[in-house]
Parts: C-alpha cells; structure tokens; sequence
C-alpha cells in the first residue's frame, strides 16, 4: 500500500476502456480513439489536502533522517570519531536544515509533486545553510571546522533530494490508482476548455498533475454540449458556485473567459475562499515556464510580467563551462569503452570506426559532427531505393528495420552509443551537452521564421526531444520542444533533462 493512500477513503475511479462519438461542436460527427476514461465517484473532497499533507510529514521526516546522516558522516570523515561538542551536530544540523526548509516555503502543497520548484528550493535553502555554516565556523575561531561544512550540507541537499524523488514515485503512483486527484471545474470558451481537458485528462500515461475535470462551466453563446470530451457540462460561468456543489470541486480552473475577468474574477475569488476552494487562472500564455512570469503592480493593477529568455551573460558563460567540464570528465572515463566500440566497428565492417557529417550550429555557422558509424559505408548510395520505406517525421528519414544498419550499429543506435564521439563537438566549442537537434544544411534551407529560431543557442547531445520520444516525435512535435527549450533555458532545465537522458538511453525506447 502506499504511504499516500488514507484508510478507508480516496477518490475512487472506476477506469474503463471506450470508444464513444465525440459531442464537441468542433469533431462533431468523427469517433474519437479509444481512451482510458477515469470516472470519478463523489469521495472525501479533503483527500488530496490530506495525502497532500501526509507527503509534507514525510519530507520533513526524512528531512531530519538526511540531515543527521549527513551530520554524521561529515563528522566520522573529518575527526575518525565524534567527541567532544561534535556530538551535538546530528542534533542540531536537522534542526538548521528543516528551518531552512521551511523558510524557502518547500514544504508548501503548491509546490509538492510536479516540477522542478520544489529541488530549487531545497538548493537554496542549502545555500542558505552552507553560509550559516560558514559563518558560524569562522565566529568559532577554528574550533569549529569548516570541513564539516563542506561535507555535510552537499550530502543533507542531494539526500533531502533523492527522499523527494522517492516520494514523488509514491505520490504519483497514488494518483495513478485515483487517489488524492483534485477535483477541477473548468470554466471558459468551449476551444479552451477542451484544449485544457486534453492536457488534464488522466489516463495511464498522464496522472503527475493530480487534476481530475469533473464538470465544465462554459460561455452559453458557444454551441454547448451536454459533454465536452466525457466531462459534464454544468452551465454557464455564471452557475460555477452551483457547479461546484454538484461536484464536491475543490478546484476551479478558468480559461479564455472574458466574462471572468476584473471585478467579476475578484468576486468569484471571495466566494471560493469561503468554500474553501483553490482558483487557478490561465494566461493563455503557452510553452512558457514558471520562472519567466512574474507579477508586476502597476497603477493598482496585477500586471503579467513575460521575462525575456536569458541567452548571454554570466550563466551562459557558466553553461559554457559545465558542458566544458563535464565533456572532459566523461570523455575521460568513457574513452576505453569508445576505443572498444571503434574497434568492434572496424572488425565487423568495412570502414571507418567514425561517420562525419555536416550539421548547422549557432547563427547558421556549419560545422563537422562526429559520431560512431551504425551504417554500411555505402547507405547514401542504397538511401533512393528506400525512400517508399520512409516512416520518418517528414523532414527526418527513418526506418525502424532499415537494412543499412550493421549488427552492432543496431545496438549503438537503441542506446545512443553511437553519438558519444559528439562530446569532441562540446569540447570544441560546436555543440553544447544539452540543445537542440543539430539540423542538416538541407532542414535549414527550409525554416520559417520561427523554426529560425532554433539556431540561437548552440545544438545540443541531448535535448527535450531526446527525452520525449526521440525517433517517435513527428517535425512539429520536435519543433516545438526546440522551442520550448530556448525559451525557457536555465541550469536546472539542463541538469533534468540530462538525468532523464540516462534513463531514457538505459530504455532504449523510441531509438532507431
């Protein structure tokens, strides 16, 4: 059972297949494709507070655990023993590290369970507690060694971290049987409301946001049907605080509702607190991370402040010098399992160990990219009698069985080996660990606008289409990750997506 579920209460489902004839004005007529529908049954509407509530004691006992740990092995590792006022430490370092915690507001539910806000603010508060640290070392005049510092706060916020992890696998796993889904009204225009309910509806492969659309409240000019996409239509936005009873909602989302704005949004905010229920509002700004949006006040207005994406300055320099390191260090350690992979290479077909190709980096500059060969040495000559093969993206040639391919190219290519020789890309400056698709002259020579836009920064190892599907994207799917990657870039978007690179490889999926 899991350390998420309550005794005797959830939010059940009941999960059943059905393909169904869409109701939406805009499919009307076209079945739609068989889907998991998550059926709500009328449970506790306090339980995801309550499992919410349940993660939070978790954290901080683990929290607490970690950080005593981590007093102790600093201590062990730096004196061999624990005497004297040491043996204060594991009790007093949980003490600092869980008001640290709670002083970055990680253990609030808003930031429990999705997203990368949580493990930023269990990094700061790290920095917060390495500097008391520090300060309270040098106030001691030597007696307190600032090697415990060093030791102890890394190995309390990489603890802390992984506990969060583990967490959130349980936290996600309830919510994947039905238990601790916020119940969400969504209120506005028919088009947004179904474009919400797509990126909401929980089925096996989306469950993390922990949203179940139990009802619709939309605009009466629409075209309303009794269903929007399975979920019931309750009204207009008039009628949400009556919808809201129906339902037991603990949630109202309200999208692209221009009746719902200014005066009339403030008050339906009043009436919700009252029943004690969370309001969400959209932008109907899209692909745009968190850390870009800010409230700015101006002249008694909550103004929607968009920061421009950061590209240049110190923390590009800094990225130039992590993927400098990194490459190095990794080059170094894989460098016997290369020169065993050239070799292989080289026994088993005629060619070189190498494949050399011409890619576009930033700003339209080509350059050379060096990868393993995974491909008879003739396959551009074999390529025009495969074209009628082509299950590619329509600008990507691909064949999940393509005949060109040698026995250990298959194998490099499943996991990615064959792209190792790229990391001779980063050191020289062409490539960056995380980026972009490096393009061929060709796709660039066809870019809009916007697609112009993915030569801004430096083409990438790996990148978020890396770690969403890889060879199983179609073009506008690779695009739009592209894109969603510029606008949003920081350290810590690229620290994520090279661990769910890892994993992604260690798979194998979605790679031929």
């Amino acid at each position: 059972m899991s350390v998420f579920e309550a005794s005797g209460a959830g939010l059940s489902v009941d999960a059943v297949t059905e393909r169904k004839p869409s109701t939406d004005a805009s499919t009307a007529g076209s079945p739609e494709p068989p889907v998991q529908v998550i059926r709500p049954r009328i449970e506790p509407p306090d339980q995801p507070q309550r499992i919410l509530a349940r993660y939070g004691r978790h954290a901080r006992m683990a929290d607490v655990v970690v950080a005593a740990a981590a007093a102790v092995l600093a201590v062990t590792v730096r004196l061999g023993t624990t005497p004297g006022t040491y043996l204060l430490l594991p009790v007093l370092f949980p003490l600092g590290w869980v008001t640290a915690v709670w002083l970055y507001r990680a253990y609030e539910h808003r930031f429990i369970g999705e997203g990368p806000e949580e493990f930023h603010r269990l990094a700061r508060a790290g920095l917060l507690l390495f500097a008391t640290v520090a300060v309270l070392s040098y106030l001691s005049l030597g007696s307190f060694s600032r090697t415990i510092a060093m030791i102890s706060v890394p190995a309390c916020v990489l603890g802390s971290m992984l506990a969060r992890r583990l967490l959130r696998v349980a936290l996600h796993r309830a919510r994947a049987a039905g238990r601790g889904l916020h119940r969400t009204l969504i209120v506005g225009r028919s088009d947004a409301v179904i474009s919400l309910i797509d990126s909401l509806r929980v089925t096996e492969r989306s469950f993390h946001h922990g949203m179940l659309a139990v009802g619709v409240c939309t605009s009466t000019a629409d075209v309303t049907p009794s269903h929007i996409h399975d979920v019931p239509v309750l009204g207009a936005p008039d009628d949400v605080l009556t919808a809201i009873d129906r339902v037991q909602a603990d949630v109202v989302a309200v999208v692209s509702q221009p009746d719902l704005s200014g005066h009339a949004l403030r008050k339906l905010s009043w009436a919700l607190e009252e029943r004690g229920v969370e309001l969400l509002v959209s932008p109907g700004i899209v692909e745009v991370a968190g850390p870009r949006l800010s409230i700015r006040p101006m002249a008694g207005l909550s103004l929607l402040h968009l920061e421009r994406p950061v590209l240049k300055g110190s923390r590009r320099v800094f990225k130039v010098l992590f993927d400098y390191l990194l490459a190095l260090t990794l080059l170094t350690v894989l460098s016997p399992l290369m020169l065993a992979l050239a070799a292989l290479i080289r026994i088993t077909s005629k060619g070189p160990a190498l494949f050399r190709q011409t890619r576009v980096g930033t700003g339209g500059r080509e350059f050379t990219v060096y990868k393993f060969r995974s491909m008879v040495l003739d396959a551009e000559a074999r390529l025009a009698g495969l074209t009628h093969q082509d299950e590619g993206n329509g600008v990507l040639f691909k064949i999940r069985s393509d005949p060109r391919v040698t026995r250990i190219g298959a194998i490099l290519r499943r996991y990615s080996l064959d792209e190792l020789p790229q990391l001779l890309n980063v050191l020289r400056g062409n490539m960056s660990l995380v980026g972009p698709r490096p393009p061929l002259p060709k796709e660039v020579a066809g870019y809009s606008a916007d697609e112009i836009r993915r030569l801004r920064v430096r083409p990438g190892m790996t990148g978020l289409w890396q770690v969403s599907g890889r060879s199983d994207l179609t073009w506008e799917e690779s695009l739009r990750l592209d894109l969603r990657y510029i606008d949003n870039w920081s350290m810590s978007l690229d620290l994520s997506i090279l661990w769910r690179t890892f994993r992604a490889v260690m798979q194998g999926s979605g790679a031929y």
